[in-house]
């Protein structure tokens, strides 16, 4: 070992004059030196060293997923330490213990041309360690030359793990324009990640527009000043502005669709709307540049389509397509009444909203608050599946259509729900949706973000298009092994901590780094964490006793009735107990204005439905 310290000297002073931070470390060179190389090939190398020293007091210096540097003169060697073993496998208190190191080369650094010039890091390896070489730790200058990214716009999110004192960057244009993806198993801290990287990221793209996917409702409480909350309740999204099979989605509720049912509505959604744009025009189709399509983005009315499926009915040569006809029928009139979809078929919807509700929905202008959370907790899976199908899309062409002007990120939270690896258990025009984004989004200014906890349910398609990963904690060996063939440089043994990290700590690599890092999220304050507010809410309601009829309430999703509703009813009560024969008979206020609400709302008769009170 003495033979290396002097070999180790005479290069340090070689390398020109040694700047404060290198005279002190020269006086620290016996803890420094760490061992010797004794083996090597072209990814790897072995270091012989002692575990304690000559007092016999272990000194820790060895830790794996720790970075070292091999001293060659003009270059040093950076690698990391993935397995430390005695080759014995037994322990003497008597004489120091030796040890052999396994390290991953990752680069080399080297200085730079000018004297006190930053060092420069480089990626693969030109010149490879030769037996005997000193292997020390590295120093602070060095360490940070490993992970800088030679100027490009970064933002700090958190600190090196191996030194706390380094700030942890990334590049924010990359890591957004060539999309990224945070995996982790549950618990570990994605959702405060997320949130973290979104506060940076605003902060460093002002002009940044990002629309969350949300299934757990916590997102915009740690994002008061910048969110915007949509749900169902306050969602409008016009049934028209749904494609064919977006609205046989709905209508068929996740089931197999009917061909001829399809068919059908393929025929008469144009004739609807044009009836809607030109209401003195009939069942006339035009042809040509300006005809209507099933999928053209044009309002019509649901009473409109209904009356074509009547006409079609009523013709002699549709007397083998009645059967069909009659169930699509009863398909749409359910779903319209259906409250679930209240977004779709509000009366409100019926005009042409589509500047409105693609404004309100991607903060086109934002006033200072750039983020959409799209709350889906408690949607049915049908609901959300062509909802989140419509999104995407508009998504796709809003980036696409501006030119560039429009920035969007759509942030997929739990995105395995809606883009598995099984094609059966996915939403078809969703994963079509999302894979466009993925595929050309960048080009137009459309990027995607995925948060999931099993990559390895998620769609292989969607994975290999994100070119930054920040790997947590994941436990199942199929999701690790998913997060390996995904990592393209030398440092896959970095991932062989996956199962052990701690909480916010994370594996980041990609083209949003300059090499792979393991690094510590920055804390946030308690008040913006992810889920507190919720989990403060039901604490606070948890010692009291369970309110049934609100649960019942909310489980109906049903409003309660109007003033007129209860006097039809007060009126029935009424009658029942004086023994009056047309207790049921409505007053006609009652009924008229039934009529009134239920045209405005559907632009239907309340017969259609069957709903209107009868006399018997």
């Amino acid at each position: 070992m003495g033979i290396g310290l002097s070999m180790y000297v005479e290069r340090e002073a070689s390398m020109g004059e040694p700047t404060s931070q290198e005279r002190r470390n020269a006086e620290q060179n016996d803890r420094r030196i760490l061992g010797n190389v004794v083996q090597c090939d072209g990814a790897r190398a072995t270091i012989s060293a002692y575990a304690d020293d000559v007092d016999g007091a272990v000194t820790g210096l060895w830790t794996v997923g720790k970075m070292i540097s091999i001293n060659l003169g003009v270059t040093r060697t950076v690698g990391l330490v993935y397995a430390i073993g005695k080759s014995d496998r037994a322990w003497s208190n008597e004489g120091q213990n030796a040890i052999e190191v396994s390290i991953e080369l990752i680069g080399e650094v080297r200085d730079g041309a000018e004297p006190g010039a930053k060092p420069i890091f480089d990626r693969g390896i030109t010149a490879y360690p030769h037996i005997g070489a000193v292997a020390h730790r590295i120093r602070s200058r060095d360490l940070q030359a490993v992970y800088d990214l030679a100027g490009r716009h970064s933002i700090t999110i958190g600190s090196l793990a191996q030194d706390e004192a380094i700030d942890a960057h990334i590049a924010i244009d990359d890591t957004l324009a060539r999309h990224f993806a945070i995996v982790g198993t549950t618990g570990v801290g994605k959702s405060t990640a997320v949130s973290l990287l979104l506060r940076k990221s605003i902060a460093a793209r002002p002009d940044l527009r990002i629309l969350i996917l949300d299934p757990h409702n916590e997102f915009a409480a740690s994002l008061p000043e910048y969110c915007v909350k949509v749900d169902s309740k306050t969602l409008d999204l016009p049934f028209w502005m749904f494609k064919l099979e977006e609205f046989a989605e709905v209508l068929f509720r996740g089931r197999e669709t009917e061909p001829e049912e399809i068919d059908a509505l393929r025929d008469l959604i144009p004739l609807a709307k044009n009836l809607y744009r030109n209401p003195a025009s009939g069942a006339y189709l035009r042809r040509g540049s300006d005809a209507l399509t099933a999928d053209t983005p044009v309002p019509y009315r649901i009473a409109d389509l209904l009356k074509q499926i009547d006409e079609r009915m009523g013709m002699l040569e549709s007397k083998n397509d009645r059967p069909t006809l009659k169930s699509l029928k009863t398909r749409i009139e359910s779903a319209a009444a259906d409250p679930r979809y209240r977004f779709m078929f509000n009366s409100r919807l019926i005009e042409d909203t589509i500047h409105e509700t693609i404004g309100n929905i991607f903060r086109v202008p934002h006033h200072g608050r750039p983020v959409t959370c799209f709350e889906m907790a408690g949607m049915p899976s049908e609901v959300v599946n062509s909802v989140c199908s419509v999104l995407a899309r508009l998504a796709f062409d809003l980036a696409l259509w501006s030119e560039g002007k429009l920035q969007l990120l759509f942030l997929c939270e739990e995105a395995h729900r809606y883009m598995p690896a099984d094609a059966r258990l996915g939403f078809a025009p969703t994963r079509h949706a999302l894979s466009r984004i993925a595929k050309e989004g960048r080009k137009y200014g459309c990027y995607l973000g995925v948060v999931t906890q099993r990559p390895g349910e998620l769609d292989p398609t969607i994975l290999s298009q994100c070119s930054t990963f920040f790997a947590m904690r994941l436990a199942n060996e199929q999701d690790q092994a998913i997060i390996r063939s995904a990592i393209a440089d030398s440092s896959a043994s970095t991932l062989a901590f996956l199962s052990s990290m701690g909480q916010r700590e994370a594996i980041a690599f990609g083209e949003g780094v300059a090499t792979t890092m393991r690094l510590k999220f920055e804390r946030l304050p308690a008040h913006l964490l992810p889920g507190t507010a919720k989990r403060e809410e039901e604490a606070a309601s948890r010692p009291g006793e369970v309110d049934l009829v609100a649960i019942v309430e909310r489980l109906r999703n049903v409003p309660k009735p109007q003033s007129q509703a209860m006097a039809f009813a007060e009126a029935v009560d009424s009658g029942r107990q004086a023994g009056d024969p047309d207790y049921r008979k409505p007053p006609a206020a009652a009924r008229v204005q039934a009529d009134e609400d239920f045209d405005t709302r559907y632009g239907l008769k309340p017969a259609t439905f069957g709903l209107r009170p009868q006399n018997d």
